[in-house]
């Protein structure tokens, strides 16, 4: 696991999840929030840009694809956090909703 995104985690980052609500489904991260990338661009309406974003796909081409998207939107803490799975049993501590 990156130790820059972990410790961004374990600070009380948000972990945004892009990928398909049945992928979503099948496994996540406990407290992680589900935005299928091509909802992401709705997001950035309501989601906090002074919170830290970790987003994570299957692989880490989707969530790049998010990052970019946030970027572009003026969000700053945004971060390609890859993998879902490669973060292993790491718990999103900022997520708002359950």
């Amino acid at each position: 696991m990156n130790e820059e995104i972990k410790e961004i985690i374990e600070k009380g980052a948000l972990i945004v999840d892009v990928r398909t609500k049945g992928e979503y489904e099948e496994g996540h991260i406990e407290g992680s929030l589900n935005i299928p990338l091509n909802e992401i661009g709705k997001a950035v309406e309501w989601l906090q840009k002074d919170v830290p974003t970790v987003l994570v796909c299957a692989s880490g081409t989707r969530s790049a694809a998010a990052v970019t998207v946030l970027k572009e939107n003026n969000f700053e803490k945004v971060y390609n956090g890859g993998s879902w799975d490669s973060l292993g049993n790491i718990k999103a501590g900022a997520c708002p909703i359950k």
